[in-house]
């Protein structure tokens, strides 16, 4: 446990947070920090192949220890944490035997993570917990990830005996603004399939996720003294206004839930003249999902109608549901499936209510099932892992490296 504990605080407080902002890759220079130490803690346990590229994607190989020929097996991770909250200047804080109760982040602050709002927290009673200290996001999400494939790999390469075949295993930038996959080597990573270690509570398994696509209306209005706007003044303030009104009221994140989708409006702004909003559409279904770009569309006509061709949508697909991918090869998922309930764990195989790097590789041709990390409340000062959790999690990759040896695919 100690081992789990000191790598995943070392990795959490190095500050890896991306910028949806910026063009590069990684979007932020402070990402080959975490990067280049990955590099050579793969290389101290004794990968090999270990590389990394002009892009901070990372890539390493444990051989196989066996003749038989089995297929080659990944397990994926990402580093960056998320724009959405501070990632800098990370101070842990270990729960230790948590005893059920509230627990007191930031004294100064008032800051407290309550079971009474947080209810899963009373799962891991007589755990121990890591928690933030109430300023910054913790970095589970996803570097509990990348803690138990690099301390998988190195029990497996401590543990000859027991037997696998060859292991591929990547660490990815920018995964937090979408764009993980998106240099991705693919054939270099030269693996039959892959995980990514990048699920919530103990026990998930996932192969099913949103389809998912952004959008942006533009409004142009025109501004004219209110005192003589009459027939004149276009308010391109009111006209987002009114567009926003024509969204279902309903189908939103906050009020759906398992494979329900929704309209989700994340920015708007806007003065007289010019308005903006901006949204993401998500629906596991593709045909609800391609209905809702075209309700978009319907509303942006029916204004421009109304209003003088004032209004501009644009529309960009970000990602697909991997299930039309994973499924054809299902074997994949009964084999994480099996390692779980070989070690203690009850499945839990449910659609991811977002998307994964592995929803984007399953299209690039590497099916790609989401496994549990074990953080909780992501992206904000409540997030928490604990750290059995942490330690299941492991047992589970290796468990998969075994049994891949075993089963005939």
């Amino acid at each position: 446990m100690q081992h789990i504990i000191d790598r995943f605080i070392n990795y959490v407080t190095i500050d890896t947070q991306s910028d949806s902002d910026s063009n590069t890759t990684p979007s932020t220079s402070k990402q080959w920090n975490l990067a280049n130490k990955l590099v050579e803690e793969l290389k101290g346990i004794g990968m090999q192949d270990v590389t990394i590229d002009e892009n901070a994607y990372i890539m390493a190989t444990l051989p196989s220890n066996i003749e038989k020929q089995v297929p080659t097996i990944g397990f994926i991770s990402h580093f960056d944490t998320s724009p959405d909250f501070s990632g800098t200047n990370v101070k842990p804080q270990i729960i230790s035997n948590y005893n059920g109760k509230d627990i007191v982040l930031n004294k100064e602050k008032g800051i407290v993570l309550s079971p009474s709002y947080f209810d899963d927290m009373l799962l891991y009673k007589g755990q121990t917990l890591i928690t933030t200290d109430g300023t910054t996001l913790l970095g589970a999400d996803d570097k509990a990830g990348v803690t138990e494939i690099v301390t998988a790999m190195e029990y497996l390469i401590n543990h000859p005996e027991i037997k696998h075949g060859k292991i591929r295993v990547g660490f990815t930038p920018d995964e937090e603004i979408g764009r993980g996959a998106h240099k991705f080597d693919v054939d270099k990573f030269g693996a039959d399939w892959a995980y990514t270690m990048d699920g919530s509570q103990i026990g998930e398994l996932e192969y099913e996720n949103f389809n998912a696509a952004e959008a942006k209306i533009t409004i142009q209005g025109k501004s004219v003294h209110p005192g003589y706007a009459k027939g004149k003044m276009v308010n391109a303030i009111l006209i987002a206004h009114e567009f926003l009104n024509h969204l279902p009221q309903g189908e939103v994140p906050q009020k759906t839930t398992d494979r329900e989708g929704f309209f989700h409006v994340h920015h708007i702004q806007g003065e007289i003249e010019l308005a903006t909003i901006e949204l993401i559409i998500r629906d596991h279904d593709l045909t609800l999902f391609e209905k809702r770009k075209h309700d978009l569309q319907a509303i942006t006509t029916k204004l421009n109608d109304l209003y003088g061709n004032c209004l501009t949508l644009e529309i960009k697909d970000q990602y697909f549901n991997m299930k039309e991918k994973v499924e054809p090869v299902f074997h994949i998922v009964e084999l994480a499936k099996e390692a779980m309930l070989s070690v203690g764990i009850t499945p839990i195989i449910k659609p991811i209510r977002g998307g994964t790097d592995g929803s984007q590789l399953s299209y690039m041709g590497l099916p790609c099932p989401n496994i549990f990390a074990g953080g909780h409340n992501f992206h904000g000062k409540y997030e928490y892992v604990p750290v059995e959790s942490m330690q299941k999690a492991v047992e589970v990759i290796v468990k998969i490296c075994e049994l891949n040896c075993t089963q005939t695919n």
